[in-house]
């Protein structure tokens, strides 16, 4: 494989699918060869926006095409787990757009399905693999700010109340928390690990879906996370690392930033950019290419127990929230 290209098939014909589908046309080594949808019709017309050759009026014939090699699963919320399914029981490798799962239980099915048939499979969390997001990974690694104690980040958006969109509907995994709330949980992985602790506290919409979320995450170290999301104000979509020696402001939005900044006592502040290619969703096609060029089955940037235990999270985030 590692001197042909990688072949895409997308499921899903929604706005997501599109970005994701002109961001693999821009880049060199991949190919999109078809896409599935539950409609002919639906599938013919994202095929012949997009110049893809064949479509599939439903996601059992993509996860069939044997001339595809990994399909990016980009349904809503709650029907991610049957479609990767079908698609890994294919013989197909997965991209699976966030959250991976709307439960635990369903992402482990999915992570043991995928090891048992020796496949690729992966999370569709595009902020892991951004430039800039790496960067603040290896600084922090490196001790750039010493001890971290400390991680915030909010993500809040004021979309337009409607109870049949998906944002707002539960039977579509509305809510902030399975939306947005898994970005600074993401974010917060690679520099605390799995808490200790999680308390969390939220406002209900009148669908029932959480509306505006605050996480608290304990660590025995010492270190806290403070993550917010929600859908009821436009927030700058910061986020912050605090550290014994120093801290790294990233500046919103932090899932796909393009400027950050490393403040470190007796020093001048140090300013980092990046000219993000694309919609940015290129960076996780790579790592996808790079993986599967390499015979791998799961990213070293974001294996399948992390995304396991950052649903566990989220479902614990989830349990609080229950009325009594």
């Amino acid at each position: 494989m590692s001197d042909t290209p990688i072949r895409w098939g997308i499921l899903g014909t929604g706005g997501i699918a599109s970005v994701f589908t002109e961001d693999l046309l821009s880049l060199p080594g991949h190919r999109v060869v078809g896409v599935g949808s539950r409609t002919e019709a639906t599938a013919a017309g994202f095929a012949e926006r997009h110049g893809i050759a064949r479509a599939h009026g439903s996601y059992a014939d993509l996860a069939a095409d044997a001339e595809v090699d990994v399909v990016y699963v980009a349904t809503p919320h709650p029907m991610h787990y049957e479609p990767a399914r079908l698609c890994l029981e294919g013989g197909r490798a997965v991209l699976v757009e966030k959250p991976f799962t709307t439960s635990a239980a369903d992402a482990e099915a999915l992570a043991a399905l995928a090891r048992d048939r020796g496949l690729f499979a992966m999370e569709g969390m595009w902020t892991r693999f951004s430039p800039l997001v790496r960067r603040l990974g290896e600084l922090v690694a490196d001790g750039a700010v010493g001890e971290v104690s400390a991680v915030y980040a909010d993500f809040s958006i004021a979309p337009a109340y409607d109870p049949a969109s998906r944002l707002w509907s539960a039977e579509l995994g509305g809510g902030a928390l399975l939306d947005l709330g898994c970005y600074p949980l993401s974010f917060t992985w690679p520099l605390l690990g799995p808490p200790d602790t999680v308390q969390a506290t939220a406002a209900p919409a009148p669908t029932g879906v959480d509306a505006n979320t605050g996480i608290l995450l304990g660590y025995r170290s010492g270190a806290v996370a403070l993550l917010h999301c929600g859908l009821t104000g436009d927030s700058p979509h910061a986020a912050t690392v605090v550290g014994s020696k120093g801290r790294i402001e990233v500046a919103g939005p932090f899932y796909r930033p393009v400027s950050m900044t490393l403040y470190r006592s007796g020093a001048e502040p140090e300013t980092m950019t990046a000219e993000l290619a694309g919609h940015g969703y290129t960076y996780q096609a790579e790592e996808v290419a790079r993986c599967l060029r390499a015979g791998l089955t799961e990213s070293p940037l974001l294996p399948l127990a992390e995304s396991v235990e950052v649903m566990r999270v989220i479902d614990r985030v989830r349990e609080r929230l229950a009325p009594a």
